[in-house]
């Protein structure tokens, strides 16, 4: 996690998601070919901090499958958002006051795939 807390702030220090960050990002979030809630908050802490900005486009790729995987790939509930991440989701959505539209291509991303979509989570794509 120290790699990932070093390029979160070097990703930091611009305000910019690049390609090559993308590619580092990949390759430390999947070393253990996992995604944790750990990583997950932080993939969510850098979305705020670089929405709108001029991003590689990849970088909404990786945030789509990250946090797809956290939520569905999970031992406790695969294929399915329960309560809880549910809970989580619609709070990191909803944490900086807005929902960008990597955000909205996350939940719509989430909906189709999940074998159940949270209506608590519906809401928030109307």
């Amino acid at each position: 996690m120290s790699d990932l807390k070093k390029l979160q702030a070097d990703i930091l220090a611009d305000g910019v998601i690049d390609a090559g960050e993308v590619i580092a990002l990949r390759t430390a979030l999947y070393e253990d070919g996992s995604i944790d809630k750990e990583e997950a908050e932080m993939l969510f802490a850098l979305n705020d901090a670089v929405s709108g900005k001029e991003n590689h486009a990849s970088w909404g790729d990786l945030f789509v499958e990250a946090i797809t995987s956290f939520l569905l790939e999970d031992e406790s509930s695969p294929g399915v958002i329960d309560t809880d991440e549910a809970s989580w989701l619609k709070a990191k959505v909803q944490g900086d006051g807005q929902l960008d539209a990597l955000e909205r291509r996350l939940l719509v991303h989430l909906k189709s795939k999940a074998k159940d979509f949270p209506a608590s989570l519906d809401g928030l794509l109307s």
